[in-house]
């Protein structure tokens, strides 16, 4: 397997792709966006290891997200390559309208119900709709959790992880050494914390799936992960692990802001905890601040009057009683 990096002007650092080569079979698992550059880079990639974009026979996507399926198109027109995506973000990867347009009602919805400027949702707005452009979409086949595709020498398996999109599956990699790798694609990144609840808004209890997945991949314990987004992750359980913590004190400061402010908006929240945004952050901002503020809400934390929400009586004084800044979470 061979690690391609593809420049990435919006998400989390460079893209991953990952091409599987030796052998008969020419497999790629992600594809990067249709930013311009990007398939001359690809080209110019796949000419260092001997294949070109002609022979590439399968494509997996992970997940339905532009900077992940954004040349499948344009690979299958070139190669007539199968491509496979999970049955919930096979709508959006193939150009399905109404598909979209029910997400995009979707978020309208939600930055309404978020409390969202209406400057800002013009600014997100115009973000998403450049990352979103697809001249032509592939036509695709679906794989399901459970799932095994032999490539050369390697089974890949398929982990349905839900979280960061309702879709997005990881790929266990069985080449019979010992050990077990994984393509974990967004789900478990070396730098950032993946978004939950702005990235899909159709996921639905975002925070909660994705710490099961977290916990998954942390039981799994994987030798390496092979991201969506920049170099390996030695200690796949350790970063897992981490991310939880992450969140655990994400969810602290949620209801610290609760406490400070009283009965507020997601919005509010947002700004709370990360400032003025712009570009996508607009959307990741609040989408994250909504998925804790969602659990908590669940849990009986946390109640909401329309879009406002407020502590539960007696959180004040827990928070106060807490001496980690973090608040435990169970999934």
């Amino acid at each position: 397997m061979e690690r391609i990096a593809l420049t990435n002007q919006t998400f989390e650092g460079n893209n991953n792709a990952y091409l599987f080569a030796e052998g008969p079979e020419t497999v790629l698992v992600d594809t990067g966006d249709r930013l311009p550059g990007t398939y001359d880079q690809l080209e110019e990639q796949l000419d260092d290891h001997g294949v070109a974009v002609g022979d590439i026979d399968r494509i997996f996507l992970s997940h339905w997200h532009g900077d992940h399926r954004g040349l499948a198109g344009p690979i299958q027109a070139e190669s007539g390559a199968t491509v496979y995506v999970q049955e919930a973000d096979a709508p959006l990867v193939a150009g399905d309208e109404s598909a979209w347009e029910a997400m995009v009602d979707r978020q309208m919805d939600y930055f309404d119900q978020w409390g969202m400027p209406e400057a800002k949702q013009d600014e997100v707005t115009s973000v998403l709709d450049s990352v979103a452009w697809q001249e032509e979409s592939p036509d695709v086949r679906t794989m399901e959790d459970g799932d095994s595709f032999q490539v050369n020498d390697t089974t890949l398996d398929v982990v349905h992880a839900p979280g960061h999109s309702v879709g997005l599956c990881l790929f266990e990699l069985d080449d019979g050494s010992d050990g077990i790798d994984v393509l974990s694609s967004d789900a478990l990144l070396p730098k950032y914390t993946p978004n939950v609840g702005g990235a899909d808004i159709r996921v639905e209890q975002p925070l909660d799936q994705y710490l099961r997945t977290l916990r998954a991949i942390a039981e799994a314990d994987y030798d390496r992960a092979w991201p969506g987004h920049r170099a390996v992750i030695d200690d796949p359980t350790a970063r897992a692990e981490y991310i939880i913590d992450h969140h655990e004190e994400r969810s602290y400061r949620v209801l610290d802001a609760l406490d400070c402010y009283g009965p507020c908006d997601t919005w509010t929240v947002s700004d709370d905890l990360f400032g003025d945004l712009d570009g996508i952050h607009i959307l990741h901002g609040p989408g994250e601040s909504y998925a804790h503020l969602e659990h908590l809400e669940r849990e009986g934390v946390v109640l909401r009057d329309e879009r406002e929400y407020r502590l539960a009586d007696g959180v004040t004084e827990r928070l106060d009683e807490r001496d980690d800044n973090r608040w435990p979470l169970d999934a």
